[in-house]
């Protein structure tokens, strides 16, 4: 009798499986509800490099067709007579060198001004006084636009290329520090504790601690530096003109515009965009992707 309340007891307690929950048995790598194969149009439509190059074509062929309605070349020319004149600038060898030209004064003050921000921000970051001297001197620097300075730049320093570095410092420094600096007190206490706990101090705490957990805001900052350093030498080729007898870029595009040949100079335009592409999506974005990505800080 008690045998048989123990057995009815056990019936009891476990539930009847609803017919809706008994699955079969299924091979390992088969569980779950197998996806459909994407289609060829989704495969190219994940592609980001093939949805930029679409972009830019529609780009050009409204360009083309915009050219041909004016039928005006001294405002607009057509998109394959700029590619023409871009294409004989290239084979002459006076495009190459102007980009060359400009492309080495460029990463000189570049460099230089990395490295008086790395220095202001580690400043800001060690002591209350080096971080109330950034906040002041960003306030005060930053709207300020680094072309304006160039005439003080021409008497300071002459017809040379210390004149264009020194407004290029200006144009990188401000913009990296605000953002390098944004991006370290953005850092969590708990990863501060955590470099403290390690005996963690001064360059160390910042290179080890700060650095990797702000790098996303640091790499902004690099990208803002650039886009202000490019514009503003092209802008000071165009005022200044010939820096130690080597034309650069603006120069190229400003030459050209005085012997009205706006092919040439539509060419040089396309040339500075062809190049701010370039550094964008081979140079940022591996680092992107080597970083920050890879790091899980950014999707």
């Amino acid at each position: 009798m008690a045998d048989a309340h123990v057995r009815e007891a056990r019936h009891l307690a476990v539930p009847p499986l609803r017919p809706e929950y008994l699955r079969d048995v299924v091979a390992d790598g088969d569980i779950g509800v197998a996806q459909q194969p994407l289609t060829l149009w989704q495969r190219l439509s994940n592609q980001s490099w093939l949805r930029k190059a679409l972009i830019l074509i529609v780009i050009a062929t409204a360009w083309q067709v915009y050219a041909l309605w004016l039928n005006n070349p001294l405002l607009v020319p057509t998109f394959t007579a700029t590619v023409e004149a871009l294409q004989a600038s290239f084979v002459s060898g006076d495009l190459p060198q102007k980009v060359a030209n400009s492309v080495i004064l460029l990463l000189k003050g570049y460099a230089l001004g990395l490295g008086l921000a790395m220095v202001f921000t580690a400043l800001a970051m060690m002591s209350r006084i080096g971080n109330d001297l950034l906040e002041t001197l960003t306030s005060g620097f930053n709207p300020l636009p680094a072309i304006a300075l160039l005439p003080l730049a021409l008497i300071w320093f002459g017809l040379g290329d210390l004149s264009i570095i020194f407004v290029l410092v200006h144009s990188v420094l401000w913009a990296v520090a605000l953002n390098t600096h944004s991006g370290f007190r953005s850092v969590s206490s708990t990863l501060r504790m955590v470099g403290r706990n390690y005996g963690l101090k001064g360059p160390r705490f910042i290179a080890q601690i700060l650095i990797p957990a702000a790098f996303p805001s640091i790499l902004t900052g690099l990208k803002i530096g650039w886009a202000f350093a490019w514009r503003t030498l092209i802008a000071a080729e165009l005022v200044f003109g010939v820096s130690s007898g080597k034309g650069g870029l603006g120069w190229y595009i400003y030459e050209n515009k005085n012997m009205l040949d706006i092919p040439a100079v539509f060419a040089g335009l396309l040339t500075v965009i062809l190049i701010g592409l370039i550094v964008e999506n081979l140079i940022f974005r591996n680092i992107e992707v080597m970083t920050v990505r890879r790091w899980g800080m950014q999707t």
